[in-house]
């Protein structure tokens, strides 16, 4: 009798239910749920392009659409029935904290608040909290060294107490009517589970430890003594948080008799711990020591693991190095870009003011060139930096436009940009010995963009795969709940046997090539100067030179032209 599992992906823009089998991974119903709030779902401010907010009803609304028309779905295939659904797993964008009551009822559902944007879901990438996250920053410097140590050395205003305090600094009502504040990633499972007390949700180490400081080391979240260096009230909040976070050895609990009934599905089956979607995306593409896995979407998120018996450094300018964030028994290392995928729709949505069309004719015209053709230099920080730099103050800059400039010379020249900035990742974790030996991609632009995967094999001269499955957080979460429901239930007692199983690597990968990985590295050279000048690295970088060294390169690979 086969068995399967139900994975879960909340996206920035939507919700995904995919149905898999247990025995080989393989999808068979899937439903996706668009968020209807907001611009593409997200609450947006014209007066503040930093805000980036989400509606907590859409997340409860679209829990149901999607996971019934994924069931529905997998209707279609021999052997299915709901009642051989042995598992949920949940996947979310993070950090993506909300204020709760004392209920778990998000303040935005509420008619008191439903029109107050600070009532709502915080969305990962909304960064109206920097100055209280350089505040964090400095007061850990002086008081608390060691909490930095494991997230880069800065804290982010994309991270949960910087979000939090920017509530309590700017719409101190809010703070004062929330009992608690909850991640996304705990939420849903919280919500599937029937808990209807923040007190009594089982919160995930994934997000606890890379988002808000959580850490056994120093027992838990950060002491109040050290919030109350902050404001007085986040460190009251601390006591109407939480004590413990647990990795994905763990279990949220059972499928309550309500969402049982909702969906169609057994009561009691386990639903995973939360996590968030990069890093269940990595279990589904197959991460383990040794193989970094970059999630490529609106965003990029590099995922790797070390061993605990490693004794890992702490590594600055890496987002965060938490213990079980990934798979238990490691260290879960992430690191990523603020901007990719967005980076692209910007350009030819803003500025060229076309649609998906024109992304396929920008790359069939940036394809035929070679590197270093257009004379372009880009840097990646559209939507600030996340590593190394960790700065959300930084933009986006591109060097070398004459009045021959094409569109398709700036839009190659912006993947090239998102190209340095993973090699600069990359070489930041090889720098203090994390082990990578492969590198799998996933995510939408993995699948769709063969001239992207090119140019980041030759720009990093590494070995570019892409993951089996089309949707491999999903896959990662379904993963997890297999691992939840243990073999004698028709899943797996461990992530090893789990992946072995259910995961895998496309038969295409994408090889450096030598003559082009020569030209990229003279690129490369030109983007750390002006990365370390504009990013405050060095104080005296010297970046006359650039632009006529972006001409010569230019000219010597249109063969003396231009």
């Amino acid at each position: 009798m086969s068995s399967y599992t139900l994975g879960i992906d909340y996206g920035t823009n939507s919700v995904r239910a995919v149905v898999f089998s247990c025995e080989n991974g393989e999808e068979i119903g899937a439903q996706v749920f668009n968020y209807p709030s907001g611009d593409e779902g997200v609450l947006v401010d014209p007066k503040d392009d930093n805000l980036a907010r989400q509606h907590p009803g859409d997340y409860i609304e679209g829990l149901a659409v999607a996971v019934t028309g994924a069931i529905q779905a997998a209707r279609a295939s021999d052997g299915f029935s709901p009642d051989r659904v042995i598992g949920i797993g949940v996947d979310t964008t993070a950090s993506t904290p909300m204020p709760v009551n004392e209920k778990n009822e998000p303040l935005g559902v509420l008619p008191d608040w439903k029109d107050n944007l600070a009532a709502q879901a915080w969305l990962w990438k909304d960064h109206t909290s920097a100055d209280e996250a350089a505040r964090i920053t400095g007061t850990a410097r002086e008081h608390r060294p060691h909490y930095l140590a494991k997230c880069g050395e800065v804290y982010s205003s994309e991270w949960f107490w910087s979000k939090v305090w920017h509530c309590l600094n700017t719409s101190p009502d809010v703070f004062d009517a929330a009992h608690s504040w909850v991640e996304l990633a705990d939420f849903i499972p919280a919500v599937l589970t029937g808990k209807t007390r923040p007190e009594d949700m089982r919160r995930g180490v994934c997000a606890a430890g890379h988002k808000a400081l959580y850490a056994e080391d120093w027992n838990g979240l950060p002491d109040k003594q050290f919030l109350g260096l902050l404001d007085p009230k986040l460190a009251s909040l601390r006591d109407r948080l939480y004590e413990k976070a647990y990795d994905l050895s763990e279990s949220a609990g059972g499928l309550c008799s309500e969402w049982a009934e909702r969906l169609g599905l057994p009561e009691g089956i386990p639903v995973a711990i939360g996590a968030i979607d990069a890093h269940f995306g990595a279990v589904g593409a197959g991460v383990r020591e040794g193989v970094l896995v970059k999630i490529l979407g609106t965003s990029a998120c590099d995922i790797t693991v070390a061993a605990l018996e490693r004794q890992l450094p702490d590594i600055p300018g890496i987002a965060g190095i938490v213990n079980g964030s990934v798979l238990p028994g490691f260290y879960g290392i992430e690191a990523g870009q603020a901007a990719v995928g967005d980076i692209f729709n910007w350009f030819v949505k803003h500025v060229c003011r076309g649609d998906g069309s024109l992304h396929e004719s920008l790359t069939a015209e940036a394809e035929k060139q070679k590197p270093g053709e257009s004379g372009l230099l880009a840097l990646d920080w559209n939507n600030g930096n996340r590593n190394v730099l960790i700065d959300p103050n930084l933009t986006g800059l591109l060097a070398g436009q004459t009045l021959h400039t094409t569109q398709a010379d700036i839009y190659r020249a912006l993947i090239e940009g998102t190209a340095f900035g993973a090699r600069a990742i990359i070489e930041r974790l090889r720098e203090y010995d994390v082990p990578i030996e492969r590198i799998v991609c996933c995510g939408g632009i993995a699948e769709k963009n063969p001239m992207l995967m090119q140019i980041y094999a030759d720009v990093t001269n590494c070995t570019m795969q892409v993951a089996r499955s089309g949707q491999a957080p999903a896959l990662g979460s379904a993963i997890s709940a297999a691992v939840a429901a243990g073999k004698a239930n028709g899943g797996y007692d461990d992530f090893v046997s789990a992946q072995d199983a259910m995961t895998g690597v496309q038969d295409t990968e994408y090889q450096p090539d030598p003559a082009n990985l020569e030209v990229y590295n003279k690129l490369y050279s030109l983007y750390r100067i002006v990365h370390d000048g504009f990013g405050g690295v060095s104080q005296s970088v010297d970046v006359s030179g650039i632009m006529k060294e972006l001409l010569e390169i230019k000219r010597a690979q249109r063969g003396g032209e231009g």
